[in-house]
């Protein structure tokens, strides 16, 4: 089967690309890691009203990887993941509706991505935990926790009062289906960004893009994101346990190989936290162990292709 976008799905990507861009996202994003949240709070009020938080809702989850591949792209601060994709499919009614109205929600799995931003904190058992647990709306008592992107912060949070998740196996499925789209926006912009370097950067009197063994080293690249998409896209039309695992292991796998390859023919400059590369390399790191680890999806394929009967 051979699946493309449709002429508008692609524009809506065009036209959330082009929205964020104007909003000068690297600014946000380092504004946001160290503690300015204003500018990221308008950019998401600015997402909301075109209706980024309720894709789930009006679309589907091919719309929703759509938007998290732009997402990750630029890389957009924020509980994202959190809210427009598992809670929008975790809550019911009212819960539900303001989630999807725009308001900024997180969840602790155990700990809360922007808690102190956050309209409404909600909790939900680690990934691979078995059973079901309640969810606070509100925290108190936060304490923030050393994250490896600074644009994701990480906070410990007191549960206040309870309100029941519901499908929370598909709600970890579609989270994770949204990260596997971020990695993949995230690691095409490094790609791009490298394939601008490599044209401009000279050694010995040439530009370092023409040797060889740079192309090769972009070339695996572009091959193995090509690889992630069509997983990406075909887990979107069919979110089943497998699809969702197969997606999220080869785009972390793409997305680090893109983080590794860009740091490399960058050179010294990539490793400074001043140069904007830094902000994918960290945001990389970041998914690739966000809502299951390789390590962890690998296992839960393995025990579905091994099973009696696999879906």
């Amino acid at each position: 089967m051979r699946f493309e976008l449709t002429t508008d799905q692609r524009d809506f990507m065009t036209s959330l690309d082009r929205l964020i861009a104007a909003a000068d996202p690297i600014a946000v994003n380092r504004a946001w890691g160290e503690g300015d949240t204003a500018p990221g709070l308008a950019l998401w009020k600015q997402l909301a009203a075109i209706g980024v938080p309720s894709l789930l809702e009006d679309a589907s989850p091919v719309e929703l990887v759509a938007a998290f591949e732009v997402l990750g792209r630029h890389v957009v601060p924020g509980p994202w993941i959190e809210s427009a994709a598992f809670l929008a499919t975790a809550l019911s009614g009212t819960a539900r509706a303001a989630v999807i109205a725009g308001a900024v929600a997180t969840v602790a799995v155990p700990l809360a991505l922007d808690a102190d931003v956050a309209d409404v904190v909600y909790r939900a058992p680690e990934w691979g935990a078995d059973g079901r647990s309640d969810a606070p709306t509100g925290a108190s008592g936060l304490k923030i926790r050393a994250s490896v992107d600074p644009s994701r912060r990480l906070f410990e949070v007191e549960a206040a009062e309870t309100v029941g998740l519901s499908d929370l196996d598909r709600a970890r499925d579609l989270a994770s289906l949204a990260a596997a789209a971020e990695l993949l926006g995230a690691g095409e912009r490094v790609l791009s960004d490298a394939v601008e370097y490599v044209k401009q950067r000279t050694q010995f009197g040439r530009q370092i893009g023409s040797y060889q063994a740079i192309k090769h080293q972009l070339a695996d690249v572009r091959i193995a994101l090509d690889f992630a998409r069509p997983l990406i896209h075909g887990a979107a039309v069919d979110p089943s346990p497998r699809a969702v695992s197969a997606a999220k292991v080869q785009a972390g796998e793409a997305a680090r190989l893109a983080a590794r390859v860009g740091l490399q023919v960058h050179g010294a400059i990539g490793y400074t936290a001043e140069y904007d590369l830094s902000r994918w390399l960290l945001r990389i790191r970041a998914l690739d162990s966000a809502w299951g680890s390789r390590s962890a999806h690998r296992s839960r394929l393995l025990a579905l292709l091994t099973a009696p009967e696999h879906p």
